[in-house]
């Protein structure tokens, strides 16, 4: 059996600013994910994947497109894919699939359509918020969340002393019922009570958490000991001065004790355990209903999260790895083969566009760039993160491009760059850029990034016949007599 007889199901969720070693998977031992750990025992755990853009809405662009964010020229959280970008839901629901996605999508405008039939939204901020389903059914409830609002919105200008000395870290004023990643679930459920049980069913799922303000309900906010915490690989006990140069955050973190962090730690865990409860209900469901077999699950996250890392939190500064490497685990339909657990290769997250197609049987559009996974016998001799950290006016772009045992950073100028021995300095912490016996592996890396850029993935061609014009009189004439009524009268053919 294949995947044109099949018409594989796929369920994909989409986590918010997680982590990759912050799953048991992935060998954190104190965090509590038993289901996404079960899910990753029967599927395959992808352990070098990388974000291609740390930032919400381009990362989720990238994503869907198959497309780098200097093509599809979405740079911002406020920015909308060009209409007529190709999406492998786009794809998918012209190949007959039922396409639906729940959650957050964060797109602008917030229902944009990029190929999902029917759209049910629970937005963090931007345009989506109280013009989104999850808020209104708050707003019936005469509820709102609070630190939500003063976290993403301008209320944070007044927020309390309180808020920043404990960095946004406090436990929901709304109960686990009310609370956005319960209802996701709940929603999530709905959609899948009206799957086709022939198959052909595409869900997206995206959770707002773990994202800032890190807030999970109870009895999540009161699972985990923060004294009993760990921090995870790479943190120090202050910010390293080129990272302090960068940009001072989006808190000030040289207030950042261990303790803090440890408090901090014990919410974020707490946010991903509930996904994972969440992530649970789903299973059951597909199990109950005879659909799991039969569908391609999928885990991963837009980009990472600092947690500690350099003494920083959430995102915004280097392309360090806890930021660009995310999650990715992929439980396959049971007609395809899967010879590997644990995939140790390179890939970038425009890639699960190339897979989930390549699944389904259906063939990928031209302009997409991702590669497949499981379907092809290599992975990426490097992966690509860019960001766009200026301003408008004054924009700073950086970029990465990592192998397996280096990594360049580049921010603003090649004379603004940072090259890593990972094997040696998997923190990377020590400046390899001006140490002349790492001159040819530098050099390499510079070629590729040059190649990637202007070469191998360069700006695609954008067609709209229908945008917004300005016609002189004679040519509305012109257009409303018809050109082939005018050459019929006129001219005859060779």
């Amino acid at each position: 059996m294949n995947a044109l007889t099949n018409r594989p199901n796929v369920l994909l969720i989409l986590a918010d600013q997680h982590r990759q070693d912050c799953l048991g998977c992935y060998g954190n031992a104190e965090i509590r994910t038993p289901r996404l750990d079960a899910l990753a025992g029967e599927g395959v755990l992808y352990s070098n994947h990388y974000t291609v853009y740390p930032v919400c809405t381009p990362s989720r662009y990238s994503m869907l497109s198959g497309q780098y964010a200097h093509q599809h020229n979405a740079w911002t959280n406020e920015s909308t894919l060009p209409s007529g970008t190709p999406t492998f839901p786009s794809a998918m629901r012209a190949a007959g699939y039922r396409t639906a996605a729940v959650g957050k999508m964060h797109f602008t405008p917030a229902y944009q359509d990029v190929g999902f039939d029917t759209m049910v939204l629970c937005e963090q901020n931007g345009h989506g918020r109280y013009e989104d389903d999850y808020h209104a059914w708050l707003m019936e409830e005469g509820l709102a969340d609070r630190l939500d609002l003063t976290d993403q919105t301008s209320w944070r200008d007044s927020a309390s002393e309180s808020y920043f000395q404990r960095f946004g870290a406090f436990p929901s004023d709304l109960d686990a019922a009310h609370h956005s990643t319960s209802w996701i679930t709940r929603q999530a459920l709905r959609q899948m009570e009206r799957w086709d049980p022939a198959g052909g069913n595409l869900l997206m799922v995206g959770y707002v958490k773990p994202h800032h303000p890190f807030d999970p309900p109870a009895p999540y906010s009161r699972l985990y000991d923060p004294r009993h915490l760990t921090p995870l690989p790479g943190y120090t006990g202050q910010i390293p001065a080129r990272d302090l140069e960068n940009g001072p955050g989006f808190f000030d973190y040289q207030g950042l004790t261990l303790s803090r962090l440890q408090e901090v730690m014990a919410l974020y865990y707490g946010s991903i355990t509930q996904i994972d409860d969440g992530v649970g209900e789903l299973l059951d469901f597909l199990r109950q209903r005879g659909f799991y077999d039969n569908t391609m699950i999928i885990y991963t996250s837009d980009h990472g999260e600092y947690m500690g890392y350099h003494h920083m939190l959430l995102k915004g500064n280097y392309l360090y790895d806890p930021l660009a490497r995310i999650p990715l685990i992929i439980k396959y339909p049971s007609f395809c083969n899967q010879p590997r657990k644990k995939d140790e290769r390179l890939f970038e997250n425009i890639d699960l566009s190339a897979e989930i197609l390549a699944c389904c049987g259906i063939e990928q559009p031209s302009g997409m760039c991702g590669r497949t996974m499981l379907f092809s016998d290599s992975g990426r001799s490097y992966v690509f993160s860019e960001g766009q950290y200026g301003t408008d006016r004054r924009p700073c772009i950086s970029y990465m491009i990592r192998s397996a045992d280096y990594k360049l950073l580049v921010h603003g100028s090649f004379q603004r760059s940072l090259f890593f021995s990972l094997r040696d300095d998997p923190d990377e912490l020590t400046d390899l850029s001006g140490d002349p016996s790492y001159s040819e592996p530098l050099s390499l890396h510079r070629q590729e990034l040059i190649q990637r850029v202007l070469f191998e993935a360069t700006g695609k061609n954008y067609c709209d016949p229908e945008a917004p014009q300005r016609l002189s009189q004679s040519v509305q004439d012109a257009r409303a007599a018809g050109l082939q009524g005018f050459l019929s009268r006129r001219f005859s053919p060779f």
